[in-house]
């Protein structure tokens, strides 16, 4: 591998008149600026990140950590995040902790220890050992829809209690009152949200939502279908069902076929997120969300302003969802239901 010593030799130049046309330290004459870009052509010297980094005190590396890369949410939301930090200068350093707190933790500390210049967070959980770890973070720090208690840290989200509102709403307009509500695991902020905003769609009609009406899941389309599957066999008499994220809509237009109900004909499902996926499932299923890639762009603007201006006051971003009506809803077979 070669060296800047290489290149000066080629050139005909001092190394560090080398280090300084390569960092533009110091001015350097035309001639010998270009005698040292050509050397550097011909053996393709590449500089040391590491070392400019310890001079400069940068690195120009974002870390992004999210908790499941097969979650076609955190696709979407890494390629708009990546999006404005490459217009920016920066580039993305992707960790997934596959919701594992354990793994989360660890992919922290490296991140941390490979002196990144800003951390973008999705959490998976443990919001414990996350306080912990952020108030050692010597770097900016944004999470996306997931509060870190007593963290430093700015955060970009969608307003979640209002998104379940607005689309079991859309339930409740075409017809239907017995309607069933499968939750995220319970630990995280976004659950306790977009359950809260099901039951005061439900109570602002009159309706009492029941207990037995909300099962709880974990996010996967696998964990929709059971769940769902389960739910519609101890309450046969639900109409509609609102899942707290698309995933979970797609396992439970699976669970209904098993179940022998038409979706939308005898059943009307919604989820949550809009992501672009759901537009190809049959039905495509009505959902609710924001342009999640705008969602990834205003977390990356977040950081790198962070990272610009540390000592601005904290912001709490929130992005307005709507509803996005597709194939997956329809009035329920009897208005008596």
């Amino acid at each position: 591998m070669s060296t800047i010593k290489d290149v000066a030799a080629l050139a005909g130049v001092s190394f560090t008149t080398v280090s300084h046309v390569l960092n533009n330290t110091r001015p350097v004459s035309a001639e010998a600026r270009a005698r040292v870009l050509a050397a550097v052509d011909e053996i393709g010297y590449l500089p040391s990140a590491v070392a400019r980094s310890l001079r400069r005190s940068e690195t120009k590396i974002v870390g992004v950590l999210v908790p499941n890369v097969r979650n076609p949410f955190f696709a979407e939301l890494v390629v708009g995040v990546e999006e404005w930090c490459r217009q920016a200068g920066f580039s993305v350093f992707l960790c997934n902790s596959d919701n594992d707190p354990k793994h989360q933790q660890s992919y922290l500390r490296t991140l941390l220890e490979k002196r990144i210049d800003g951390l973008l967070l999705s959490s998976a959980g443990d919001t414990e050992a996350l306080a912990t770890t952020f108030r050692h973070a010597s770097v900016p720090v944004v999470t996306v829809d997931r509060l870190v208690p007593g963290a430093r840290a700015d955060r970009v989200s969608v307003n979640n209690q209002l998104g379940a509102f607005e689309v079991v709403r859309h339930l409740l307009e075409l017809g239907h009152r017995r309607i069933g509500c499968v939750s995220g695991p319970a630990e995280f902020e976004v659950t306790t949200e977009r359950v809260t905003g099901w039951r005061n769609a439900l109570q602002q009609r009159g309706i009492a939502p029941r207990p037995e009406w909300l099962a709880e899941s974990d996010f996967s389309t696998a964990g929709g279908y059971e769940a769902v599957k389960a739910l519609l066999r101890r309450q046969p008499e639900l109409t509609a069902v609102f899942t707290c994220n698309d995933l979970m809509g797609m396992g439970a237009l699976r669970a209904a076929a098993e179940l022998g109900l038409t979706v939308p004909r005898q059943l009307s499902v919604v989820g949550f997120d809009a992501i672009e996926l759901g537009s190809y499932v049959y039905p495509a299923l009505t959902s609710v969300g924001c342009s999640i890639r705008e969602l990834g762009r205003e977390a990356g603007r977040a950081l790198i302003e962070r990272i610009e201006n540390p000592q601005a006051p904290f912001k709490d971003l929130q992005l307005v969802p709507h509803v996005v009506l597709r194939e997956s809803t329809a009035a329920p077979l009897s208005p008596e239901q």
